[in-house]
This record gives structure tokens, C-alpha cells and sequence, in this order.
């Protein structure tokens, strides 16, 4: 699969995931205000991939403002990151990036240009641990999947939500390079459906055979059973629930009645163990999303509200395992390694 972005002569180079599966278009930036808006109105999305997004914007920063005094070169970069940390208020990775840049400039201050250059060293070494994390943890998950099982996922967590591989189709990717026939069923993940548009692209795309569902049937599915496992992405894991996008509550409820393993697959920048479930805001965004297909059909009437909660809240209880590029782990096991 091709990388969703890069760093290519101090540009950065994205896929633009609004205009898929019609359309392979590419972005290419060199201010970071525009890879912050392109973060903001999900350009890139997928928490790894805005996470490397993050920090390639902080290079780009340092780039403009490397000629300043130091003072000002710091009072400048200080702004950036505080633009970037505000795109996306739930993604652990993006505060995770930030940090990450910001803990180089705390011990280099006195040399913007020579910081500048650590900087962007700095954000392509990221991109790269991205795409090995990532095979970590396919490798990982694929020991818990057999030859002929069927994998649900609910949103985009692979090649396009990460740098390249991704994380909860990662599993998948690796089984089948080890061999294995395995075929996906995603969730349409309304109301941005990013299951239909990106999951079902890059799996055909890569020739995985998958098939989309309306995110209302996954429970019928599971009960007809024709669904072996289940795999989700992560955007933030806390002491006692992951945060996903919205729809994966409910999906991991019909999991349990069904006795179908639930699993999680989550770098472990994703992890924020010293937090709960009520330290984090859980990201809101505009009401059309949900009022309107993808910007161009309304199928609500006019006045009335529509509420549009980004990701939701699945209690540990739910969830049979979480995969990390460490290994593979109960919420229990993953406190105790982690916290």
C-alpha cells in the first residue's frame, strides 16, 4: 500500500482520504498550518498517522522560524504546538508527537537551525517506527487468527490510518502472509464511512477479500455466525477503557453476547494509562456530518438537531485482548506492563 504521508524535501506529502475511493489525490505542504487544518478537516486521520502528521508540522514550523532569535524562535514554536495539540482533542498520538518534538527543543533551545535539522530528523525517524510498530503487532495478532476465519473491523485502522500496514488490519495482513485465508467483513462506519470509502479500498486495493456491511447488521452477522473475530483500532487507551471511533461499543456488545473475541490492536503510543475515562473530551464535530452523506445529500430535515460524537467508550470488560507491538495482552496484563 502506498504511505499516507511522507517527507519528501521538506515538504510533507499525504494521501487525501476525503476524496477516496474515488479519487487518489495527493497533498503536499510546505507550511504547517495547512498540515494542521488538513489534520483538523481529516485530510489524515487515523491516531498514528495525525500523530507523524503532528510531527512533521512541527518540522515544517521549525523551518519557517529557524532565523529568529531564540526567544522568539520559542515563543513561535510554542504557538505551532498549541495550533496542532487543538485539531483533534481525542487522538492520543497527536499530544504524544507533540510532546515528543517539544522534548527536543527543550534540550537544544540555544540553535534554532541546528534544532531545526534534529527536528525534522526527528519526525521521519517517527514515521518510520510507525510502519515497524505496526508489523510488531501484525505479527502479533496474527497468531491469534486460524486459516479461514472471517475478521470484522469497525473504521479505517490500516495502511491509510497509520503511515503504511496499519494496525488492526495489520494482523490480517501478516496471517496472510503467513499463509493463511482470512477475509474481513468492515463496518460502513457512518456517518464519515470510513469503513466503506477506506477500509474496503486498501484491502482491494491489496487484493484482501472483504466485504462491507451497514454498521445496524454487524450484530445479526455476528449471531448468524458468520464473523470469527473481531479487531478494532484505538485512537487513546486509559486505566480503564479504549477510546474508538464511535459505533464500537455497540459492536464490541454484540461481540460478548456472542462469545466472539474482541480485540484491540494499539501502539503503545496510544496508551494514556495514568488517565481515566473522565479525563478525556471526547471529540464532537459538526452536526452536517450526520445530517448529510458526505457533504452532498440531506437526509434530515431542516431544523432538526443532529448530535455528532466522534468516538465513544469501551469498557475494559468488553474487550479480550489488546495487541501491541510488545505482545498480546488482557486489560489486566497491559496495566501491570505499562502503568
Amino acid at each position: 500500500m502506498i504511505p499516507s504521508i511522507e517527507w519528501i524535501n521538506n515538504k510533507v506529502k499525504m494521501i487525501d482520504q476525503t476524496v477516496l475511493p474515488h479519487d487518489l489525490k495527493f497533498l503536499e505542504f510546505e507550511d504547517y498550518r495547512d498540515v494542521a487544518t488538513s489534520i483538523k478537516v481529516m485530510n489524515i486521520r487515523g491516531a498514528p498517522a495525525i500523530g507523524v502528521a503532528a510531527a512533521m508540522g512541527m518540522a515544517l514550523a521549525t523551518i519557517e522560524y529557524k532565523e529568529l532569535p531564540k526567544e522568539k524562535f520559542l515563543e513561535k514554536m510554542e504557538e505551532v504546538a498549541n495550533l496542532i495539540r487543538s485539531t483533534r482533542p481525542t487522538a492520543s498520538n497527536l499530544f504524544w508527537a507533540v510532546d515528543r518534538i517539544w522534548d527536543i527543543i527543550s534540550k537544544y533551545p540555544d540553535d534554532p537551525p541546528m534544532l531545526s535539522a534534529l527536528v525534522v530528523e526527528e519526525a521521519q525517524l517517527m514515521a518510520q517506527q510507525d510502519i515497524n510498530v505496526n508489523k510488531s503487532i501484525g505479527k502479533n495478532g496474527a497468531a491469534l487468527l486460524e486459516d479461514g476465519d472471517t475478521v470484522l473491523t469497525h473504521c479505517n485502522a490500516g495502511s491509510l490510518a497509520t503511515v503504511q500496514y496499519g494496525t488492526a488490519l495489520a494482523p490480517i495482513r501478516a496471517a496472510i502472509e503467513e499463509g493463511k485465508e482470512i477475509q474481513v467483513i468492515a463496518d460502513e462506519t457512518r456517518p464519515r464511512l470510513q469503513g466503506a470509502r477506506l477500509t474496503a479500498y486498501e484491502l482491494q486495493y491489496d487484493k484482501i477479500p472483504v466485504k462491507v456491511i451497514s454498521d445496524t447488521s454487524s450484530g445479526l452477522i455476528m449471531r448468524l455466525g458468520k464473523i470469527n473475530k473481531v479487531i478494532v483500532g484505538t485512537d487513546r487507551v486509559t486505566s480503564d477503557a479504549v477510546f474508538n471511533k464511535i459505533g464500537t461499543y455497540l459492536v464490541a456488545l454484540a461481540a460478548k453476547d456472542n462469545d466472539i473475541p474482541f480485540y484491540v490492536a494499539a501502539p503503545t503510543s496510544t496508551l494514556s494509562l495514568h488517565e481515566t475515562v473522565k479525563d478525556v473530551t471526547i471529540e464532537q464535530r459538526d452536526s452536517s456530518e450526520v445530517s448529510n452523506i458526505l457533504g452532498k445529500l440531506q437526509i434530515v430535515p431542516n431544523g432538526v438537531e443532529c448530535l455528532n460524537y466522534a468516538f465513544d467508550i469501551t469498557p475494559f470488560r468488553l474487550v479480550t485482548g489488546i495487541i501491541t507491538e510488545d505482545g498480546v495482552y488482557t486489560p489486566e496484563e497491559l496495566l501491570k506492563k505499562y502503568k
